[in-house]
């Protein structure tokens, strides 16, 4: 198993999904979203998982779907299905998208693995089940997450490049060696070789994620800056700082300016 580093603890941080099953449906939210509760019951990760989707205020067919992923541990698809988060789409208005927070498990980091492929359940079972719900527009899907779920957006749409037009890392969790990452995030030293996002970056560049427009941010106080700048440098793209460090208000208060970028985004797909 890999090492554990003080790097490793703060990402520490995700929960868990039925193909097709409702637990609740139409639930008002706040800001005029429609939050809808339902279950994947996955043939890919052999568990039942439940999802968290939100329609803006309007109705959610025909716009575009927002995958936005939890970090690890905590409430995992609900973390983020907040009153701030909906506060920040709302002020979107007519450009707000769909948004699916998808389920990760406690730490599955969204890679296949030996608990199960996590790529496959994510991209073929709980996305899809997302759209046909919502009637969203499946030629427009962003994806993006917080700490975990920052490294799993990645991890995923390098998958397929072509499903995601934008791709976005908020206080990703990555390592430069996997002797940084913490007891669970990978299975061994091979399980992290396959998914190391900044090997792969500095030896392709952008180019495992095509033409996706990507965004990455972390407080100047995160633990991961370091490795987010590497990332961000071999990617050549900005990497946004701003003061705070790995926590919840931190990315309370940058919600707008994360909507704002899928937004942009997704109305160029």
């Amino acid at each position: 198993m890999l090492a554990v580093s003080a790097v490793a603890a703060v990402a520490a941080l995700t929960v868990l999904p039925r193909l097709g099953g409702v637990v609740s449906t139409g639930a008002p939210g706040a800001h005029g979203a429609t939050i809808e509760r339902f279950d994947v019951h996955s043939r890919y990760v052999h568990d039942t998982l439940p999802q968290v989707a939100a329609a803006p205020a309007g109705g959610g067919a025909g716009r575009p779907l927002l995958v936005f992923l939890h970090g690890r541990g905590g409430r995992g698809p609900e973390s983020d299905s907040n009153a701030a988060f909906y506060a920040a789409l709302g002020k979107l208005g007519d450009r707000a998208p769909n948004v699916l927070f998808a389920n990760g498990g406690d730490h599955s980091y969204y890679h296949r693995r030996g608990s199960g492929d996590w790529n496959r359940y994510m991209l073929d079972e709980v996305i899809p089940e997302a759209v046909r719900r919502l009637h969203a527009d499946p030629k427009r899907i962003a994806i993006g997450g917080i700490s975990m779920g920052g490294f799993g957006a990645y991890q995923l749409a390098r998958q397929r490049p072509r499903t995601f037009c934008a791709v976005g890392g908020h206080s990703a969790a990555l390592w430069r060696a996997g002797g940084e990452t913490p007891a669970g995030a990978f299975d061994d030293a091979r399980d992290f070789a396959r998914n190391d996002l900044i090997a792969l970056s500095r030896a392709r560049g952008r180019a495992p994620w095509g033409r996706a427009r990507l965004w990455l941010d972390g407080g100047t106080g995160d633990p991961f800056r370091s490795a987010g700048d590497a990332f961000a440098a071999a990617l050549h793209i900005p990497m946004h700082h701003w003061p705070g460090g790995h926590d919840g208000s931190y990315w309370r208060a940058h919600y707008v300016r994360y909507l704002r970028f899928y937004a942009a985004a997704l109305a160029r797909c």
